[in-house]
C-alpha cells in the first residue's frame, strides 16, 4: 500500500513515541554522531519529496538518548535552532513533530513564533500539547490574543488539549466572539477543561447565549457536570443538571439533564 510522504511523517513520529518508551539501557544503540550530522545538513534543504531515510539518524538519536538528559538537550537544541532559520516549511514541520516526542520548555521560545504562521501554527501547536512544561501552555496563552480565524480555534483546541485550568479566564472571554465558530470553540474548550471556574463561565454566559452557539454551550456545560461529578463534587453537579432540565430547554438536553441527574442522585457522597 502507498503512503502519501505526510503519512509517513506521522507515523515516523507515533513510532518515535513507541520507541523511546519501550527503550531501555542496552536495548538502546549508540548515537552515531556522524551520521547525525549528516541528516541535519540534509535537514537544510529537506522537502517531503526527499527520501524519508535521509533523517533516520535523528529519528534513531530520539531513540539512543532517551533517558540521557544531557544528549537529549542537545539534540533538542539543535532541532529547535533549524525553526529559525531559513529552512523549508517541511523540514521545519519536521522539527517540530520531533520536538513533539523530546520538547521541554529549551524549544518553546523557538515554537512559541511558529503559532502565529498560518503554515506552521497547527505543527507548532502539536509540538507544545505535549511537551509537560509549563512554559509551553505559557506560550500558547499568550498567543491567544495575537492570532484570529482558524488559528485562534487551534490554540483553544491546544489548551483544553492541555486541560489548562489558567487559560480559562481567557477563553471564557471568548464565548462572546463575533465569530461564532470561536466562541462555539471556546465553550467547547470550556467543557474539556471542565473544572468549577469553567462550569461557572459557561452558566453565566448560557442565557444569553445566541442561538447558533447556545447548543455548544449547553453540550459544553453538561460535560462540566459530568467531570465535576467524576471528581467529587456531585452538588455541583446536581445544580448544573437541575438547571438544564426546564422545559425551555431542547428534548435532548432534557433527557440528558435528567440521566445526569440520577447518576448524580445515586452516586454515594
Amino acid at each position: 500500500m502507498h503512503y502519501p510522504t505526510k503519512t509517513l511523517a506521522a507515523i515516523a513520529a507515533g513510532l518515535m513515541i513507541l520507541a523511546c518508551g519501550m527503550a531501555r539501557g542496552d536495548d538502546k544503540p549508540a548515537v552515531d554522531n556522524a551520521a547525525v550530522d549528516k541528516a541535519f545538513d540534509a535537514l537544510k534543504t529537506y522537502d517531503f519529496g526527499t527520501d524519508r531515510n535521509v533523517l533516520k539518524p535523528i529519528d534513531d538519536a530520539v531513540v539512543s538518548t532517551h533517558g540521557n538528559p544531557e544528549a537529549c538537550l542537545a539534540l533538542e537544541k539543535r532541532l529547535a535552532a533549524v525553526l529559525s532559520t531559513g529552512a523549508s516549511r517541511d523540514a521545519k514541520d519536521y522539527a517540530l513533530r520531533t520536538l513533539r516526542v523530546i520538547g521541554t520548555a529549551e524549544s518553546v521560545p523557538a515554537i512559541a513564533p511558529l503559532l502565529e504562521d498560518k503554515d506552521l501554527s497547527h505543527m507548532a501547536r502539536y509540538a507544545l500539547e505535549l511537551n509537560p512544561s509549563p512554559e509551553a501552555a505559557k506560550a500558547l496563552r499568550e498567543a491567544l490574543p495575537k492570532v484570529n480565524g482558524k488559528l485562534k480555534i487551534g490554540v483553544i483546541g491546544s489548551l483544553a488539549s492541555r486541560h489548562d485550568a489558567e487559560s480559562v479566564p481567557a477563553i471564557a472571554a471568548l464565548l462572546g466572539d463575533s465569530d461564532k465558530h470561536v466562541a462555539s470553540a471556546a465553550a467547547y474548550a470550556l467543557g474539556g477543561i471542565g473544572d468549577a471556574d469553567a462550569a461557572k463561565a459557561l452558566g453565566d454566559f448560557l442565557a444569553k447565549a445566541p442561538t447558533d452557539v447556545k447548543p455548544a454551550v449547553t453540550d459544553a456545560y453538561l460535560a462540566c457536570a459530568e467531570k465535576l461529578l467524576k471528581h467529587g463534587q456531585r452538588a455541583e453537579a446536581i445544580a448544573i443538571y437541575k438547571s438544564l432540565g426546564g422545559d425551555n430547554e431542547p428534548q435532548q438536553v432534557r433527557v440528558a439533564a435528567k440521566r445526569g441527574l440520577l447518576a448524580a442522585l445515586q452516586q454515594k457522597d
